[in-house]
């Protein structure tokens, strides 16, 4: 999608069409942006520049608070158009995503068709520009995406993947950011042609395992598949200061605030988590993350709440200030699945779901949390779960 955030934001509020748009927090505070309009790009406005950069480029930029809920709505409405054209769909985020359009061509149609119709029935149902890169492989279409934005559409033939990649900058190479390209260019590698006419060992001796990686995305040489299951790994809200923090009240606060979107945003994806965490930096930008394992995987909102705030006391100090907060969870799990036999099936048969096993793991779930709660309250390990027998001999 094209400046997705702030499009949004212009599709909904007419006023601001034409106008230049930051999409993030106050110019004062530490925030970043999170999408600036092609209009604001002009300025040399960007994505993750800090705000107050931003606006010093741009002063007469519109600031407007994102809406994530709002993003996330129409992002559903644009991914459901995608999985019309094939069942193949991989988001990569809220605004970009892969799609294997492979039995669309075997049927007759062209990519260009292909694409053309996406941009065609996006900009009719949502009013917003969605532009497609076309190509035999993932990172070749991602880099194709970007090449006449916005609204655009390039399609790279088969056979043609290393002509089209040549002269292009080294830091459009799929996986270089800023740093891993300052490191390239001191090697002299300015354009992706330059990186792909290295050999092998030479990039291997200087950059390892990530070189020959580079090497083969240089020529074009990117075999992985379209990934429509893409688990998630984790969940985590943090908060970023104004100013730095010390007030063991005031972080307190702000952590009971994060357990509580984590365990909201664990039910709505009907998950639970077996690892709680807590993210901190300090004045000076040192960041860490402490974490503690539970007897039981849980979605508990308390239970989430009491851990994390036990391991943000064991960091704080008079001494010690905050730039940034966070509580995260994972080692997640649909909430249908157990690690062990629930104490409630008496089926004994694997794999055969029994009658009224909602109400079951219903049951499962209050023992699972009620563990949770005893060690909590007693501390170390004092309730578990018992572990297979071995010498002892198997359960009748």
């Amino acid at each position: 999608m094209d400046a997705f955030y702030a499009s949004v934001e212009q599709r909904d509020q007419p006023e601001l069409r034409g106008k230049p748009v930051l999409v993030g927090g106050s110019p004062r505070s530490r925030s970043v942006v999170a999408a600036a309009s092609y209009e604001a790009r002009t300025f040399g406005c960007r994505s993750a520049m800090p705000m107050r950069t931003a606006v010093r480029l741009c002063p007469h930029a519109e600031i407007v608070r994102p809406r994530f809920s709002r993003y996330r709505e129409t992002s559903s409405q644009i991914m459901s158009i995608f999985r019309d054209v094939s069942p193949l769909v991989e988001p990569l985020s809220l605004d970009e995503a892969f799609i294997d359009v492979s039995h669309r061509v075997n049927q007759g149609a062209t990519p260009a068709e292909i694409g053309q119709w996406i941009r065609d029935r996006v900009r009719r149902e949502t009013q917003l520009t969605v532009s497609c890169g076309v190509a035999t492989s993932k990172s070749v279409a991602k880099i194709a995406s970007d090449q006449d934005k916005p609204d655009g559409l390039t399609v790279v033939p088969p056979g043609q993947e290393a002509a089209f990649l040549a002269p292009l900058p080294i830091s459009d190479l799929w996986g270089v950011g800023p740093k891993t390209a300052e490191r390239l260019r001191g090697a002299g590698l300015d354009t992706i042609g330059d990186l792909a006419e290295r050999p092998l060992p030479w990039l291997v001796d200087r950059f390892g395992s990530r070189g020959e990686w580079f090497w083969q995305l240089a020529r074009g040489q990117d075999d992985r598949s379209v990934s429509v299951e893409r688990e998630t790994k984790s969940i985590s809200s943090e908060t970023t200061f104004a100013e730095d923090v010390g007030s063991e009240m005031k972080l307190s606060a702000i952590v009971s605030d994060q357990a509580n979107n984590v365990a909201n945003r664990l039910k709505e994806h009907d998950m639970r988590a077996r690892t709680v965490q807590i993210k901190l930096r300090l004045s000076d930008f040192t960041t860490f993350t402490r974490q503690r394992t539970l007897s039981s995987p849980t979605s508990d909102e308390a239970i989430i709440e009491r851990t994390a705030q036990a391991l943000l006391g064991e960091q704080l100090s008079p001494a010690r200030k905050f730039r940034l907060v966070g509580v995260g969870v994972s080692g997640l799990e649909q909430r249908g699945l157990a690690a062990q036999l629930s104490l409630f099936d008496q089926s004994g048969q694997p794999g055969v779901e029994p009658p009224q096993s909602a109400a079951r793991r219903e049951r499962q779930r209050a023992v699972d949390e009620a563990v949770n709660r005893l060690n909590e309250r007693f501390g170390g390990d004092i309730v578990h779960f018992g572990a297979e027998p071995s010498d002892a001999g198997e359960f009748p």
